[in-house]
């Protein structure tokens, strides 16, 4: 740390400046000094995010009305999650063949043509397979939206690259004992679509009602989209970009593996068993708030609106709560060190699925819950902080790759067994004479598939409390 002070110093009297605290006039304009590159591709993510946002929280109800049934919805968000597990080292390689500039074009308009074949989805119809049957547990039919699956492949394609990338330059510009801080400035600024994507959808949804309001949210996200594109290819210089150059197949990835910091693997299995939690009903949150509770209320200024807009409001106020919070629990992950944090962040995580699921058909109950649930976030960064804080100082963009490799592949059919659990047709009893006990049966229904999941999550949270251990520069 002595030395990575000294340095800092005799960079500042190169550059002819103080080595004293820069005021926010200098911090500014040190800012915008910044690579025009990296501020191109901020303007490209939040584009990005923002189309992304407005969309993906919704198309679970879009597939509901478009005829799919709960394990149809499941399917879509496990497809959704191996996207996301195999789509970064094959999009690293073809950045090595036509360069980052190429190929964030052609992942920018695969994502704009995504947003555009989901708009088309009631021309491409619905396909029904079934029944299924597997011993008791049976399922008599899987209505598929054909163009939402297509959609997907296309509309995650830019959000799948970078995330090594991103890692690895803030562990390289933040010192040790600040990283969870620096993350927390990157997410907030990521964030803030999140913030506002989901309340364009709501405005536009409750003007015009679901399928023609959606219709409209998914044109706007493909004008962001493609705005996005255009920028980043004509004003990304991307001559000495190392990103993908790195990318050394299959074998490297085994090695990154093999040589994983040994801190991680407990945060590694505790992460897993939350988000496996969290995906097995993430996709049915919208679902539950506009089918299961069809929650709607009258605001002041406002006016009426809808379950479907009052979802979109619902996750805003999700994002609020994220916003505010991060920042100051980075700060607070200083004092009490990361683990506590990531902890918390994970029990929130793992309650949020049960609470919600038993909570009355109350809009403002359900708001307090979601701005419960915008929580999670806050150990985000911390988070973040204890997967690449371990890693040597070159090897931050290997160690998240590998990390959220294994954590994305193992969670994949989370989202198709939440799928199973909520409305496939099976009942089950399971004897219980050994405990002196009435039999036990076990149907699939939403208080099913949500319970199981808070299950998960917790044994996850147990699982890190006990095994999980502190990056030291916070111990």
């Amino acid at each position: 740390m002595a030395d990575e002070r000294g340095f800092r110093s005799s960079l500042a009297v190169v550059r002819g400046m103080s080595t004293e605290t820069p005021t926010v006039r200098e911090t500014l304009r040190d800012f915008f000094a910044l690579e025009r590159d990296v501020i191109v591709l901020s303007a490209a993510m939040f584009a990005f995010s923002l189309g992304f946002q407005m969309t993906g929280r919704y198309v679970p109800r879009y597939m509901s009305v478009l005829g799919a049934g709960g394990l149809a919805i499941g399917l879509y968000g496990s497809l959704g999650n191996l996207i996301s597990a195999v789509y970064p080292y094959p999009g690293g390689a073809f950045s090595d063949r036509v360069g980052s500039r190429y190929a964030l074009t052609l992942f920018g308009l695969a994502s704009t043509l995504g947003f555009l074949v989901w708009m088309a989805a009631p021309v491409f119809g619905v396909v029904e397979l079934g029944p299924f049957a597997l011993g008791p547990l049976s399922v008599e039919t899987i209505a598929l939206p054909v163009g939402v699956f297509l959609g997907l492949f296309l509309a995650q394609a830019w959000k799948s690259f970078g995330l090594g990338a991103t890692f690895a330059v803030v562990k390289q510009a933040v010192p040790p004992d600040r990283l969870a801080a620096g993350f927390a400035s990157t997410e907030t600024v990521r964030r803030t679509a999140f913030l506002v994507g989901p309340l364009l959808a709501a405005g536009l949804i409750a003007v015009f009602g679901f399928l023609d309001g959606f219709a409209l949210v998914l044109g706007v996200a493909a004008v962001f989209g493609l705005a996005g594109t255009l920028a980043q290819h004509f004003l990304y210089d991307a001559s000495e970009d190392s990103v993908g150059k790195s990318f050394e197949g299959v074998s490297g990835v085994v090695a990154d593996l093999r040589e994983m910091p040994p801190e991680l693997p407990p945060l590694l299995v505790a992460d897993t068993l939350v988000r496996f939690a969290n995906g097995m009903v993430y996709v049915f949150f919208v679902i539950v708030v506009t089918e299961f509770f069809a929650v709607s209320v009258t605001l002041p200024v406002v006016g009426y609106l809808s379950p479907d807009a009052l979802f979109g409001v619902l996750l805003a106020v999700e994002m609020v709560v994220a916003l505010l919070s991060m920042v100051p629990v980075a700060r607070l992950a200083e004092r009490v060190g990361l683990k506590p944090v990531v902890a918390v962040g994970f029990t929130v995580y793992a309650v949020f699925p049960v609470l919600l699921i038993n909570a009355p058909s109350n809009p403002w109950i359900v708001g307090l819950l979601f701005a419960f649930s915008g929580l999670r976030f806050a150990g985000l960064p911390a988070h973040k902080a204890l997967i690449v804080g371990p890693a040597e100082a070159d090897a931050g963009g290997r160690v998240t790759g590998a990390y959220y490799l294994v954590r994305n592949a193992v969670t994949v059919p989370s989202a198709a067994v939440g799928g199973y659990l909520y409305d496939a047709d099976w009942r089950v009893t399971v004897p219980t004479d050994a405990l002196g006990l009435d039999p036990v049966a076990l149907t699939a229904g939403p208080n099913f598939a949500f319970t199981t999941a808070t299950v998960v999550g917790l044994a996850g949270v147990v699982c890190f409390l006990l095994f999980g251990r502190e990056f030291e520069a916070y111990a």
